[in-house]
């Protein structure tokens, strides 16, 4: 109340964003199995999805042939798109991400679909997770594994220690 405000001249000044502003969504189509969760789950019905299967060969001689979902077309119309998020969080396999990105503006709303081409480019913008936790509980997995490989390090200590004594005295 006591500072005057000041006003941002945006073209020139790029804006200082939150790091994890919700701008655009972006698809690392690597992960995407087209179960369509995404699609199912949103409730403006903005994200298209088309795909295909595809037999892949038996890996060993003797297996059967397994088939695969491909993804052909992954568009998302942010005309309709009410940025809830809805569909980031259902996506069992990580492959929808919140990218910063804001202008993709259009002049015709037609334009303002956006294939998967253009989802990955707004892949590669969007920022790391933040760190974990210092004081947060070790997961279960890693505890685990650790506990594992120090049991199998104190053994294969022991093994080593038992040897020398036998090489030191012939």
């Amino acid at each position: 109340m006591t500072r005057r405000s000041v006003t941002e001249h945006y073209p020139d000044t790029q804006p200082e964003l939150p790091p994890r502003t919700r701008g655009v969504i972006g698809l690392f189509e690597e992960n995407c199995t087209v179960c369509m969760l995404c699609a199912r789950e949103c409730p403006d019905w903005c994200i298209y999805i088309d795909s295909h299967k595809e037999t892949v060969p038996a890996a060993t001689p003797g297996g059967r042939e397994r088939s695969r979902n491909v993804l052909d077309r992954f568009a998302i119309d942010f005309s309709l798109c009410m940025y809830c998020g809805i569909c980031i969080e259902v996506c069992p396999f990580d492959a929808l991400f919140w990218s910063p990105e804001f202008e993709y503006a259009e002049t015709d709303i037609h334009e303002l679909t956006h294939e998967r081409d253009k989802l990955r480019e707004w892949m590669w913008t969007v920022p790391e997770p933040p760190a974990l936790d210092v004081k947060a509980e070790e997961p279960k997995e890693i505890a685990a594994a650790r506990k594992t490989a120090d049991k199998l390090a104190a053994a294969e200590e022991k093994a080593r220690q038992e040897q020398q004594p036998e090489e030191g005295t012939e």
